[in-house]
C-alpha cells in the first residue's frame, strides 16, 4: 500500500517538476520536529553535564570574542563581569549564558544535515563548516545586541527577539539551500539565473 502511495506522489513530483517543493517540504518538517523535541526536552537534556558544559564553553568562547570585536574594533568602552557581561556606559548590559551560546543551533544543523538527502562524503566536513558559520552569526548577533544595547535600548527586547533571534534561522535555511543546490543535486549553484 504505502508503495502505491510512494510511486504515485514520486511520479507526480516528476511529472510537474516539484522537487523543490518537496526539499522545502522536508526542510520544514525537519525543523519543526526539531524545535519542538529540543524545547520539550530541554529539561530533561540540561541534566547532562556534557550539554551544561558544551553550552557553558560556546557562551564564554562567544562572549570572548564579541567583548574583543566591541573593544578593539569598535572602540567601545565595556566593564565587565561574571558571567559573560559586558556593561556599557549607559548602564545596559548584554550576558551571554547557555540560552545565547548557540548550542541548539549547532544541534539544529548537525540533525538537518543529518537527516536530509545527500552524499555522507560532503556531510562529513558540511556540518563542521555549518557549525562554524553558525557560530560566526551568534558573535555577529552578539556584536548587534551590543550595539543596540548602547545606542538604542529601548528597542533591545524587539531587536533580540524579532530580529536577531530569526537571524539564526535565515542562516541556517541559507546552509541548507546551499547544500540542495551544490550537493544534492550535485550541479552547479545557480544564483539569480546564472550558473
Amino acid at each position: 500500500m504505502f508503495g502505491k502511495i510512494y510511486l504515485a506522489a514520486d511520479r507526480l513530483v516528476q511529472k510537474h517538476k516539484l522537487h523543490a517543493l518537496v526539499d522545502v517540504s522536508i526542510f520544514a518538517v525537519i525543523t519543526f520536529v526539531f524545535h519542538e523535541l529540543w524545547w520539550s526536552f530541554y529539561g530533561w537534556l540540561e541534566s547532562f553535564n556534557f550539554i551544561i558544559g558544551s553550552a557553558d564553553w560556546l557562551a564564554g568562547k562567544v562572549y570572548l570574542i564579541s567583548l574583543w570585536i566591541n573593544r578593539s574594533i569598535l572602540g567601545l568602552e565595556i566593564l565587565t563581569s561574571e558571567p559573560n557581561t559586558m556593561w556599557f556606559s549607559n548602564g545596559a548590559f548584554v550576558a551571554i549564558d547557555e540560552g545565547c551560546s548557540g548550542l541548539k543551533q549547532f544541534y539544529q544543523v548537525a540533525v538537518l544535515f543529518i537527516l536530509f538527502p545527500g552524499p555522507w562524503f560532503h556531510k562529513l566536513w558540511y556540518i563542521p563548516f555549518g557549525f562554524f558559520t553558525m557560530f560566526l552569526a551568534n558573535v555577529f548577533r552578539i556584536v548587534c545586541l551590543s550595539l543596540v544595547a548602547l545606542w538604542i535600548p529601548q528597542h533591545w527586547d524587539f531587536v533580540h527577539e524579532w530580529v536577531l533571534r530569526p537571524f539564526f534561522y535565515v542562516i541556517i535555511f541559507f546552509l541548507w539551500v546551499l547544500w540542495v543546490e551544490k550537493f544534492r543535486r550535485g550541479g552547479k549553484l545557480i544564483t539569480a539565473g546564472i550558473s
